[in-house]
C-alpha cells in the first residue's frame, strides 16, 4: 500500500538519483526527482515534501544554500543531506543552516531506508494530526505549525508545535518530562530537562494570557506538566 509520504530526491548524478528513487518507490513512498539546486528550491517550497534527500554538491545552487533558502521560505520538514566523506569537516557548520541529518556516500540503501523510516516515525505528522484543536478562543493547526486567535496567525516552531500537539491529544493527563522529551526529540533523550522547560516557557508566551500564571499549560510539581481547558 502506498505510504502518504512524499520524498524529494535532489541529486545531479542520474544513476544514483534513479537508484534511490526506485528503491523508495518500492518501499511505497511517493517520490519527486530533481537534478539541480535552483529547481530544487522552487519545488521544495511548492510541493512541501515530507522529507528532502539533498545532495551537498549541486549545479545551479549548492545543497547548503538550497537548505538555507527553503528554511527562510518557511519549509520546516526533514532535510537529510547526502555528503561525501571529504565534506565531514563542514557538517557541524551546516546544522546551523537547518539540516536535520546526514548520510555519507557511498551509502547502503537499507541504511538509507531505515533512516527515512525513523524520520517518518518521529518527525512526519500523522494524518490524525491534521485535525484542528481548539482551546479557549485559540485554534491549533498542527499541519501549518500555527495558532489562530482573534483572526490572527501565531507561528510555532517545530518543537513548540510538537509539544502542544501532544498536550492537546492528552488533554487533562499528567505528562512526565521524560515522555515529552521522547515525543519531541524522537528517542529516549539525553537532552537536558531545562531545554524542554525553556521550550515550554516560550510556548506559554504564545498561548497564555499571563504566562507567569498559566491557565492551560500547568506545571505538575516533581513530575512534568498537564494541559487543561476549563472555561
Amino acid at each position: 500500500m502506498e505510504k502518504d509520504i512524499t520524498v524529494a530526491v535532489v541529486e545531479d548524478d542520474e544513476n544514483l538519483r534513479f537508484l534511490v528513487s526506485h528503491r523508495l518507490q518500492t518501499e511505497n513512498y511517493k517520490v519527486i526527482q530533481v537534478g539541480n539546486g535552483l529547481e530544487a528550491e522552487q519545488i521544495i517550497l511548492e510541493a512541501q515534501p515530507d522529507i528532502v534527500l539533498l545532495d551537498w554538491m549541486l549545479p545551479g545552487k549548492e545543497g547548503i544554500e538550497v537548505c538555507e533558502a527553503v528554511r527562510k521560505g518557511g519549509f520546516e520538514n526533514t532535510i537529510i543531506m547526502m555528503t561525501a566523506k571529504s565534506q565531514d569537516v563542514d557538517k557541524i557548520d551546516a546544522y546551523s543552516y537547518g539540516i536535520t541529518d546526514y548520510i555519507t556516500k557511498p551509502f547502503n540503501m537499507d541504511v538509507l531506508v531505515a533512516m527515512i523510516e525513523n524520520k517518518v516515525r518521529f518527525f512526519v505528522p500523522k494524518n490524525s494530526n491534521k485535525d484542528v484543536h481548539v482551546f479557549g478562543n485559540t485554534e491549533h493547526h498542527p499541519q501549518i505549525h500555527s495558532l489562530v486567535r482573534d483572526g490572527k496567525k501565531i507561528e510555532l516552531t517545530i518543537l513548540e508545535n510538537r509539544i502542544l500537539l501532544h498536550f492537546l491529544q492528552n488533554m487533562g493527563r499528567e505528562i512526565t518530562r521524560e515522555e515529552l522529551m521522547e515525543v519531541v526529540w524522537g528517542y529516549s533523550s539525553n537532552v537536558n530537562t531545562r531545554t524542554l522547560d525553556m521550550h515550554v516557557v516560550r510556548l506559554r508566551k504564545k498561548i497564555e494570557n499571563n504566562p507567569d500564571k498559566p491557565n492551560y499549560l500547568q506545571t505538575v510539581r516533581g513530575l512534568g506538566y498537564k494541559f487543561v481547558d476549563e472555561e
